[in-house]
């Protein structure tokens, strides 16, 4: 993906910070405009279409998390949280509330980026494959993307990670194109920047067993050698 096609929204109050951040994005491609309240930075997104927001915590003028929430309300921008605030608990309720990544202060800037980079490719795989429908029916399964919840058609639920819905999800969306191991690594590698097609492969044969076991029948993904996976099977909007 090009990144002169990608702006960044900094919203950052310190601004030697901010500066940094500003010139490092522009430097590597990125349109970037940097702001140092909500406030702006709402006059900001009013204005200027974002593609993802670098978004601090603790803000002069309010929360970061319930900033993102307000967002999240009106708009599917990627969120990368920005912050010196460390601890786990302060990770998970800011992901589970709106965000796609968090990253801790000192910021190391090539890290950053990566993580910048991943969040734009899975847009880029998002708006691809854009559902009609959000439950769909293939091979006696109903998926629902919007619930994120996997059906046997008698309504007995299959409990799936985040990766594994993530992954099956893709190839019913495909509709039985192949997707190739790199394509699903993107796919799965939401906030984790270690995912490597073996990752994939593993997610693979978890879902092979978890399918098998809830209905006694052989598992619908196909191994197309050399190439990645597909969903072999007819995949229609359910009723």
């Amino acid at each position: 993906m090009n990144a002169a096609h990608e702006r960044a929204l900094i919203v950052e109050d310190d601004p030697i910070t901010r500066t940094m951040l500003a010139d490092y994005f522009s430097r590597e491609g990125y349109e970037a405009m940097a702001v140092a309240s909500l406030d702006q930075a709402r006059d900001a997104l009013a204005l200027y279409q974002a593609d993802f927001v670098l978004l601090d915590i603790m803000l002069p003028d309010g929360d970061g998390v319930e900033f993102a929430r307000e967002i999240r309300r009106r708009s599917s921008v990627g969120i990368i949280f920005v912050t010196t605030r460390n601890r786990d608990a302060d990770r998970i309720q800011a992901l589970e509330a709106a965000g796609d990544d968090y990253v801790t202060k000192p910021i190391n800037l090539r890290e950053l980026l990566a993580r910048v980079r991943a969040l734009c490719r899975r847009r880029g795989l998002d708006r691809r494959f854009q559902p009609e429908d959000t439950v769909l029916a293939f091979d006696g399964w109903i998926i629902d993307l919007k619930r994120r919840e996997l059906f046997v058609q008698n309504g007995a639920v299959v409990r799936l990670t985040r990766g594994e819905f993530d992954l099956l999800a893709a190839l019913a969306l495909a509709r039985g194109e192949t997707l190739t191991r790199d394509y699903l690594v993107e796919v799965v590698s939401n906030r984790a920047l270690d995912v490597t097609p073996r990752t994939v492969d593993a997610l693979v044969a978890r879902l092979r067993r978890k399918l098998e076991l809830a209905v006694a029948q052989p598992c619908p993904i196909r191994t197309v050698t050399g190439a990645g996976y597909r969903l072999d099977a007819v995949v229609n909007s359910a009723p």
